[in-house]
């Protein structure tokens, strides 16, 4: 039976050999699926992720905080295999029973507190350390409205666009045309908006454009799914703007490259435990290029 003559059936049955470039990872059950504890390094923070933009988004801003001389941000960057399945095992579940990276553990306060969702993760930073997140209820309900808009729409980006354009074992012409309407839809948005604001929540920068910047920037500049000339990013003047302006960032170079085993060798530091990691980086800890 082809794509366009399926019909669903009265009670849909998991087929686990589905295909797909994550089929061996994905089922329809939650909860552990082995036995592993999570190293704990030596900070206050122990974060466990990957260079996915949900994961980019939390070390940009640990790396950001750490610049503006936050010493107590300090943190460890453990690496999770999710096409391992490293995401299902114990100690990751107990941190995040939704078993999606990032997950971070506060050690800082007893008893130890757990964070999952990288918007969370990136609210209870700001709230932590009083910092890239407004204090003018007006400016704080703007950089909320967009982190939230983030959180919402990045799903249609990503599981949406993503999967039927870049990892679906066959490419259904409806799902890409549906999906890449809607990414084209979000990025005018954001260059509407853009137009008349420097940053997502006004004149300062926020934890609203980390968020935004990890997914729909790096669209923008070229970074995800192969796909900028056939979403036709260029056009979008502002958000291309925005985008080249916050990736010129140290930090966001810094956050981007934690927990990256892809890409370019030069921008991959697998594990992060010390600010001078990033200078002392050996060839033996480097990742086949993609």
């Amino acid at each position: 039976m082809s794509d366009n003559d399926y019909s669903p059936p009265r009670i849909w049955q998991w087929e686990k050999g589905n295909g797909g470039k994550f089929a061996n990872i994905n089922r329809p059950t939650a909860g552990a699926t082995h036995e592993k504890e999570l190293p704990v390094g030596r900070h206050p923070h122990q974060l466990y992720s990957l260079a996915t933009p949900n994961g980019v988004k939390v070390t940009v801003l640990f790396e950001e905080l750490l610049d503006q001389g936050f010493s107590d941000a300090e943190y460890d960057a453990w690496l999770i295999d999710i096409g391992e399945g490293e995401q299902f095992g114990s100690g990751f579940v107990a941190a995040n029973p939704n078993s999606k990276i990032p997950a971070l553990m506060d050690h800082s306060i007893q008893p130890v507190q757990r964070v999952f969702e990288s918007g969370s993760i990136l609210l209870y930073l700001a709230e932590k350390f009083d910092a890239f997140l407004p204090k003018a209820p007006r400016a704080r309900t703007e950089c909320l409205n967009w982190l939230f808009w983030q959180m919402g729409s990045a799903p249609y980006l990503g599981g949406g666009f993503g999967h039927f354009y870049a990892y679906a074992p066959i490419k259904i012409k409806y799902a890409i045309d549906r999906f890449s309407m809607e990414a084209k839809r979000q990025l005018d948005v954001l260059d509407r908006h853009l137009a008349e604001y420097e940053y997502m929540a006004g004149s300062d920068y926020s934890i609203a454009d980390m968020a935004i910047w990890s997914w729909y920037g790096q669209m923008a500049l070229g970074r995800l799914y192969d796909a900028a000339e056939f979403l036709q990013v260029d056009g979008f003047e502002h958000v291309q703007r925005w985008s080249k302006e916050i990736d010129a960032r140290d930090a966001v170079q810094r956050g981007r490259m934690v927990n990256r085993p892809f890409g370019d060798p030069a921008m991959q530091l697998h594990e992060r435990h010390d600010a001078s990691d990033f200078e002392l980086r050996t060839q033996d800890r480097i990742g086949p290029t993609d």
